[in-house]
């Protein structure tokens, strides 16, 4: 196997894997911010994600950024929930009165989700000399993961919202309810990690 494909489809793997299924439920969140008529928006939202995640991988897998796991990992929770948590207080709303505001949290998000990505990758790479082609292979390979999990929440929100009729409004506040009582769930799981 060459390195592409070990750094690409590992990159996958992990993003996609549904035992860390922490990502999958911040990107479904991501992908039900808007009605998929508003695609503009929410590709400029998975854009700040991605960005976001990219830069924070890139700057703790060269060291530049440390940040203890534990923490990080009960920040991500948090990221989830407070993301869910603003979908369902404002599920009628259709676009928000700052949505700069909104970019820039999610990018941030992102980069406290790549600090996450990097343990994977940083424990993988140990001594390795070259940081720049295994980095650039596993975030293709993130990127190309996370398409897959927006391809099919799309998928799962066009088939409800239009061949079932929900409507868009409801199908947002009980999926983000559903996803805020889940990362309570992981947030007990997790608090006693910090201690």
């Amino acid at each position: 196997m060459n390195d592409f494909t070990l750094w690409f489809t590992t990159g996958i793997e992990h993003i996609t894997d549904l035992n860390g299924y922490d990502h999958i439920l911040f990107v479904t969140l991501l992908v039900i911010s808007y009605p998929i008529k508003d695609w503009k928006k929410l590709l400029l939202l998975v854009t700040g994600f991605t960005i976001g995640h990219s830069i924070s991988l890139a700057l703790s897998v060269t060291n530049f950024i440390k940040a203890p796991q534990n923490v990080i990992e009960v920040l991500i929770v948090a990221t989830i929930f407070i993301t869910a948590i603003y979908h369902a207080i404002n599920f009628r709303q259709s676009g928000e009165k700052k949505p700069w505001m909104i970019l820039a949290l999610i990018t941030l998000f992102g980069g406290i989700h790549g600090l996450g990505f990097s343990y994977l990758l940083h424990s993988m790479l140990g001594h390795e000399q070259s940081l720049a082609l295994p980095l650039l292979y596993f975030n293709l390979g993130l990127e190309v993961g996370q398409l897959i999990i927006v391809a099919i929440v799309l998928v799962f929100s066009l088939l409800l919202t239009s061949v079932f009729k929900c409507p868009f409004k409801i199908y947002k506040l009980s999926l983000s309810c559903i996803i805020a009582l889940i990362t309570l769930k992981m947030f007990v799981e997790r608090l006693p990690q910090l201690f």
